[in-house]
């Protein structure tokens, strides 16, 4: 696991706010639990409550995992970065990866009403963060989510 660029990686991911911290990791499941760690005792530096930053880290862990399991699925895997940003009363987190562009309009929610496991990432996503945004990755990379709660 690497904290510093590689030689696949923008020198410079140009995001607003203040940066507050910045991962790179594998994206596999072995990674999570660091990436985990990371957004909440970040989330906690910009003064997120308790409540606040566990919704941060579930929305995060489950954007991760969707990276893990459908922008990379069965190919080789890759990298993803998880870049936190204060911007004023906002934590915004970005998840970058460096899989092929996906397309972002197919990206839903499966109905809650269907009983089966699997399909609610989506969900818990939009469910824990204020906002949600495909926005354009930067130069090398594939596909940027952009995430932000107010800080509560």
């Amino acid at each position: 696991m690497s904290l510093a660029p590689t030689g696949r990686e923008p020198k410079s991911m140009p995001f607003d706010g203040d940066p507050v911290a910045r991962l790179r990791v594998p994206a596999n499941g072995a990674s999570l639990k660091l990436v985990r760690r990371m957004v909440r005792e970040a989330a906690e530096a910009c003064g997120c409550s308790e409540a606040c930053w566990r919704d941060i880290v579930i929305a995060v862990d489950e954007a991760c995992q969707n990276v893990i399991r459908h922008a990379y699925g069965e190919r080789e895997q890759g990298d993803l970065v998880v870049d936190v940003r204060r911007e004023g009363d906002v934590v915004a987190i970005n998840v970058v990866d460096f899989a092929p562009p996906v397309d972002t309009a197919a990206i839903r929610p499966r109905p809650l009403e269907e009983l089966r496991p699997g399909g609610l990432g989506t969900h818990f996503i939009k469910e824990c963060m204020d906002r949600i945004e495909f926005r354009e990755p930067p130069p090398g990379a594939g596909n940027r989510l952009w995430m932000a709660k107010t800080i509560g």
